[in-house]
């Protein structure tokens, strides 16, 4: 959830204290006030979500759906005991699909949610993307 502050409130130091720690002292001294920003980057009612373009989305979903076919295609090939290296090929381009979906939701996501993350000051952001960066690159 994105939260900013508001000046010219009195707070609740407690929430403050469970929120941010010993930080809240200095907030308290100038009367501000937690207000939930419901228009953030990729925050519905607390929820993280993305905000793909419908033709964005509808890329990705055409690409999932090919693969998809493609693995049903693998699952008919090993039922039919078509020869190894042959459905071994048909899985690496399955795999080299999902790459290419997992590159341009990396991308997007690093133009807008990840940018705006950190123009709001949550830099903790860059961790999280190199957890994911490190996940798909094994």
């Amino acid at each position: 959830m994105s939260v900013f502050l508001k000046q010219g409130y009195d707070i609740d130091r407690g929430l403050l204290n469970r929120i941010y720690g010993k930080g809240v002292k200095l907030l308290h001294n100038l009367k501000l006030t937690l207000v939930q920003d419901t228009d953030a980057c990729c925050s519905v009612e607390g929820v993280r979500k993305s905000h793909h373009s419908e033709k964005a989305k509808s890329n990705l979903e055409s690409r999932l759906n090919r693969i998809e076919g493609q693995i049903r295609g693998v699952r008919g090939m090993i039922e039919k005991d078509t020869y190894c290296d042959d459905v071994l090929n048909q899985i690496a381009a399955i795999q080299s699909a999902l790459n290419g979906v997992g590159k341009l939701l990396l991308e997007a996501h690093m133009k807008s949610c990840v940018v705006e993350r950190i123009q709001a000051g949550e830099e903790d952001v860059i961790d999280e993307l190199l957890t994911t960066v490190n996940k798909l690159m094994k």
